[in-house]
């Protein structure tokens, strides 16, 4: 092992209700959906219509300013609906699925005999280059650019999360498949963040990869706080980021030659009777992971992804095109006696406010009661504690807020997507949305500079 880069900024927020280490098979959904509301900046364009039959792999959308990057279905079946919003905006393409439909084939072969122009071509025929991220912003890669390097983090450290080395267990050699297909990408490195207290043992024998551990409370796991403390973003640096579980989609295809859109999702929470991971594919119905599998009683509040960044969602809704989890917990619609004056034995803080502090590996039953309304936004020095990065969080949210480029530039914008700050934003007291406000400036600096 290297060197371990050590965070001590950051908090684990200690919710009951991790999932066991059992993976199960989920039951069959009614139908699966992808939804352009997952990517942002995404204008999507139409290539199927309702009624029409789709193979797994057909394109069901494309970018309209990049009609190269295709979105693709999971499954085969047919287009039962074709869901809009206001001014008819697309919502999501919903896919009935049948055993009829034969699903597209693509080449198999090994990535390492291949030209990046050929591995590039097949990933986006496929409809797997949406899982490429481009940091700054966070958004799609752009298949025209040249990043300067690839970020991987093979541990998420959010509450709940999913236990990537559970995921991958068994599939390390489609893994490397898949980390094979990246490393020609790139001309620079593909670069891997392992937990140092031994939580990415199925990733460590991986090769073309530069390896980086790292130790220390959330959010040491996001790829956005392992790129900054391994090579820094500059204004005109372009890196790109992917999920351990998307690298399998890769590997698969050419491994194979063909599609195959499975995963493994993480349904935890408090009010989930037995936590435990499920297997079951891309786009998926809430209903098919949660139905008979919660406790009894009471209002829930059902996320698609974790409590900081994920979405409010219910059981007629489909899982997030990135999501890798499942979250249920109490809807926090109760008034509480007192509140914040209680002793708060069984409350979790951020800081020293109840007794519970006393009790650092207790795990909590939490809710999503704000416990107040928004409040003045004042310089407390309060966010830094939260934020493992050499910038002044609350500075960047000010000066998005009035829209000044050069000062958000000056300030570390390039460096941060919502996850990132979305520890900032539970432990405000002044209850700012700050992931909100961060979004809207990203896309102040998108419309800016393209």
């Amino acid at each position: 092992m290297s060197e371990v880069i050590k965070l001590r900024k950051g908090l684990n927020i200690k919710i009951a209700g991790k999932a066991e280490a059992i993976i199960e098979t989920a039951s069959d959904p009614e139908a699966y959906a992808i939804k352009p509301t997952d990517f942002y900046g995404l204008t999507p364009k139409l290539s199927v219509k309702a009624g029409e039959k789709v193979g797994v792999g057909e394109p069901l959308f494309y970018d309209k300013y990049n009609p190269a990057i295709l979105f693709t279905s999971p499954v085969g079946g047919t287009v039962v609906s074709i869901n809009r919003g206001d001014r008819r905006k697309i919502l999501e393409i919903i896919i009935q699925p049948n055993g009829d439909t034969k699903p597209l084939a693509f080449s198999k072969a090994n990535p390492l005999d291949l030209s990046p122009e050929e591995i590039k071509a097949q990933i986006l025929k496929s409809g797997l280059w949406p899982f490429l991220k481009r940091r700054p912003y966070g958004i799609i890669a752009n298949p025209n650019e040249e990043p300067k390097a690839i970020f991987i983090s093979a541990f998420d450290t959010a509450p709940l999360a999913p236990d990537y080395n559970l995921i991958v267990a068994g599939q390390e050699s489609t893994l490397q498949t898949g980390i094979d297909a990246l490393s020609k990408l790139t001309k620079g490195k593909v670069h891997i963040g392992l937990a140092a207290n031994g939580r990415s043992k199925n990733f460590e024998a991986l090769k073309n990869v530069e390896k980086h551990w790292f130790e220390g409370p959330h959010p040491a796991g996001n790829v956005g706080i392992q790129i900054h403390h391994v090579a820094p973003l500059n204004k005109g640096d372009i890196v790109w980021t992917i999920n351990p579980q998307d690298i399998l989609f890769i590997g698969r295809l050419f491994e194979t030659g063909k599609l195959d859109f499975s995963k493994i999702i993480g349904l935890v929470g408090s009010e989930v009777e037995n936590p435990r991971y499920y297997k079951t594919k891309l786009g998926v119905t809430i209903s098919s992971l949660v139905e008979g599998k919660l406790k009894k009683g009471g209002n829930v509040r059902i996320i698609s992804g974790n409590v900081l960044t994920g979405t409010k969602v219910s059981k007629d809704n489909f899982l997030g095109f990135y999501d890798s989890l499942v979250t249920v917990i109490p809807e926090g619609d109760k008034y509480e006696f007192l509140g914040w004056a209680t002793p708060g034995i069984n409350k979790f803080s951020a800081g020293k406010t109840f007794l519970s502090s006393l009790f650092p590996k207790k795990e909590y039953i939490l809710d999503t009661n704000m416990h107040g309304g928004e409040r003045a936004f004042v310089l407390n020095g309060q966010y830094e504690k939260y934020l493992p990065m050499d910038i002044l969080p609350i500075h960047l949210l000010k000066a998005i807020l009035v829209n000044d480029i050069d000062k958000m530039e000056q300030l570390g914008i390039y460096e941060v997507i919502e996850e990132d700050l979305a520890l900032c934003e539970y432990a405000c007291t002044s209850k700012i949305k700050v992931q909100e406000i961060l979004r809207n400036g990203i896309n102040s600096m998108i419309k800016e500079f393209g």
